[in-house]
């Protein structure tokens, strides 16, 4: 992941933590920040075409599946863990928001622009990294837009 990282120009920070990242309240206490400072990874499939859609969102908000939608042009649906597994090559609850076998669409939260510095997973449900939102959004190749509720 840290090779990942620093392919699209990130600073690769991969940090392995003892305790466990794998939900946004887990991540925030283990790194001590804000839970919206936690970026969380959703993946989700088009209805129509069954391309993934990976969501990520602030870890205070969840995804509005509505706005999703009308963002990517199509009714989504929920993927399943192994569905996830094969067109991210990771797991739920270690899913980075980049680094993929290959590109995903990928819609990020504007919420998460609000902080200076967010935690996104780095693989594993113990790794994460720090990253600045605007890099995060540039390095996705992501689409900002307002698809987290509270």
């Amino acid at each position: 992941m840290q090779d990942a990282l620093r392919a699209l120009g990130l600073p690769g920070d991969v940090r392995e933590l003892d305790a466990s990242t794998r939900t946004a309240p887990e991540a925030a206490a283990a790194v001590g920040c804000e839970l919206g400072a936690i970026v969380k990874s959703l993946v989700f499939r088009g209805r129509t075409s069954g391309d993934p859609v990976l969501v990520l969102v602030s870890g205070d908000n969840r995804a509005d599946e509505a706005r999703v939608q009308a963002e990517v042009g199509e009714p989504i649906a929920r993927a399943d863990a192994d569905w996830v597994r094969t067109v991210t090559g990771y797991a739920i609850g270690g899913i980075p928001p980049v680094g993929h076998p290959a590109p995903v669409r990928t819609v990020v939260d504007e919420d998460l622009l609000r902080f200076d510095e967010v935690w996104a997973a780095a693989g594993t449900p113990r790794a994460v990294f720090p990253v600045a939102p605007r890099a995060l959004l540039d390095a996705a190749r992501g689409t900002l837009a307002a698809v987290g509720v509270r």
